[in-house]
């Protein structure tokens, strides 16, 4: 027997300007599906999720329902039509419950009636199997029970057909099978079930079919029972794309940065780190897995300057380079310390040692330029602002979650965002922009940067190349750490292993890499250990070569010192 479509898009286009979103797209959703939508970024998947939700209306096309055509100009009129949509960053009030949030615009004769809300939500839930209270505020949820709010709250309004927009972000491996069981549950009772995201393993996992966009346009809707993440991935890019994350072993790590200790509180004194301890070496990655809001965003803003530490110590050991030395001004005790650090050594790289020489055995032994020096200077980071740990001479990169609200100027072009890293550069009140320009144009070529030109507003940027022109920009700095929160976070799946050989190539030059990921298979193929951290505590290290993804993901809820010891 045949499915009924629930839904489709003919000839549907979207024009931004000269920019074409869409371009003549042809979608149909089935009664009781779950379809992925998959394509590359800036490929047009959230325009066309929006044009169905009311937020854009199409330039050129229809849309039918239930195979009448319908004009929905509104997320007003998609909720009449029963159409809903879960945005993967939430549309909640924090000082309301969850029933109030999922009652808030909701017509009602007279008022509310909070216990009748209460038990419709209740109802809901237990129908679907989540759990969720609905009189619990917004700010004591987790990510999940937040989530929870928003399908609820649409699922509220009669909705039959749910769009969801990245759901599995910043869920743990045990909260995305849950949310998978929920939406198997909803798709036996009927509900039509689209989801975007950019992980090929949930697709082949969730879904019964898979729509691929390219540049705009619909390439092929295939059933996910044929397909396999290689053929997915080069119907997305139109090409094979090699999927392996190339691993190597770090090469003489030595520690670059040492956290001590460390605890903070924020505004409104609550502490969101509680004596962390770590050292990240140079040439390998430190990953850092937790579940979001475990003070992973905390921790890489207090390295970088950003958050006042209470109490604990940010040692950054800083590499001097090779010089050649004489020991004339030089203690016998003071070289003797510096050559059982193996701080001398000739120009092949071969340590030094003087043990058992004189000082005119020493003497002899050194001839100008034959034995070189290296000596790293220890620089305490704690107390100091990003621009005084860069007067410092400490090279330190950090790509922030909020990529428009602390990493670039959302109205200003590449070109000038480039600028924010070399501006003070400038003499007597002029700015060299030729420098900043091909940065730019160089990002765009090699990140492959969807963009008019280096001068467009990059918060017109979807949100993909936003992040290619953040990562590039602080690569370009040629740090000695480069700290990540997130950096593949809504890119696809050919842009994330641009962004992993990235990675890769700064941890083979040396430098500290701390890696915080949502994804756990891929912070167990990419990383050398794993952080993982919860309620701003370290409830364990791990090697990421010999752990395993459950017991990643059981250290994310642990809290105790017993628990800990028993994981």
């Amino acid at each position: 027997m045949d499915k009924k479509i629930a839904l489709s898009m003919r000839g549907i286009t979207k024009r931004f300007g000269k920019v074409i979103a869409n371009h003549r797209v042809d979608l149909d959703v089935y009664e009781g599906e779950v379809l992925a939508i998959l394509g590359e970024n800036g490929c047009g998947k959230t325009t066309l999720m929006n044009m169905i939700a009311g937020i854009y209306f199409p330039d050129e096309g229809k849309i039918y329902k239930d195979g009448e055509e319908v004009v929905i100009r509104s997320p007003k009129d998609a909720f009449e039509l029963k159409i809903g949509m879960i945005h993967q960053h939430f549309k909640l009030v924090d000082l309301f419950t969850a029933a109030e949030n999922i009652v808030l615009g909701v017509e009602e004769n007279g008022r509310y009636n909070l216990k009748d809300v209460n038990s419709r939500v209740s109802e809901i839930a237990q129908k679907y199997g989540f759990h969720i209270d609905p009189q619990k505020k917004i700010y004591d949820m987790s990510v999940s029970e937040k989530q929870t709010v928003e399908i609820i709250k649409v699922l509220y309004r009669g909705a039959d057909i749910l769009i969801l927009d990245e759901p599995t972000a910043v869920l743990t491996p045990q909260e995305i099978e849950k949310l998978f069981r929920v939406l198997r549950r909803m798709r036996e009772d009927g509900k039509s079930i689209i989801i975007i995201t950019h992980k090929l393993h949930e697709v082949l996992s969730v879904s019964d079919r898979v729509a691929i966009l390219r540049k705009g346009e619909h390439i092929a809707t295939v059933n996910t029972c044929d397909a396999t993440e290689s053929s997915l991935t080069e119907m997305m890019v139109g090409q094979k794309v090699s999927l392996n994350i190339e691993r190597n072993r770090p090469w003489d790590p030595v520690p670059r940065l040492e956290v001590k200790h460390i605890n903070c509180r924020d505004a409104e004194g609550v502490q969101v780190l509680k004596d962390i301890s770590f050292t990240v070496n140079a040439g390998e990655i430190l990953g850092i897995a937790g579940i979001a809001g475990s003070g992973q965003k905390e921790l890489l803003e207090a390295i970088a300057g950003l958050q006042h530490l209470t109490s604990g110590e940010i040692i950054f050991n800083n590499p001097k380079k090779d010089k050649p030395v004489t020991f004339f001004h030089k203690s016998m005790r003071r070289v003797k310390e510096l050559a059982a650090q193996d701080a001398f050594h000739d120009q092949m790289g071969n340590p030094i040692s003087f043990q058992g020489m004189s000082r005119g055995q020493i003497r002899r032994q050194v001839s100008e330029g034959a034995v070189l020096f290296r000596e790293d200077e220890v620089i305490d980071l704690r107390h100091k602002t990003p621009l005084q740990i860069r007067e410092l001479g400490v090279r330190l990169s950090f790509v922030p979650e909020d990529r428009l609200g602390m990493g670039l100027v959302g109205s200003m072009g590449i070109t000038d965002n480039m600028m924010l890293r070399s501006y003070r550069k400038g003499h007597a009140g002029f700015v060299d922009r030729k420098k900043p320009k091909a940065l730019a144009e160089e990002i765009i070529k090699e990140l492959e940067v969807s963009t008019p030109g280096v001068n467009t507003p990059v918060r017109r940027l979807s949100g993909g190349n936003v992040q290619k022109v953040l990562v590039g920009r602080e690569i370009a700095f040629a740090p000695k750490v480069f700290m990540a929160a997130y950096p593949v976070r809504g890119l696809d799946i050919n842009s994330s292993y641009t962004i992993y050989r990235l990675l890769n190539r700064q941890k083979e030059s040396g430098v500290a890499v701390i890696f915080v990921g949502e994804d756990l298979d891929v912070l167990l193929a990419l990383c050398d250990r794993i952080l993982v951290i919860n309620s701003g505590e370290v409830t364990g290290i791990v090697d990421a070569r010999t752990v395993t993804k459950e017991e990643v993901g059981l250290l994310m809820t642990k809290t105790n010192a017993s628990e800990k010891e028993e994981a």
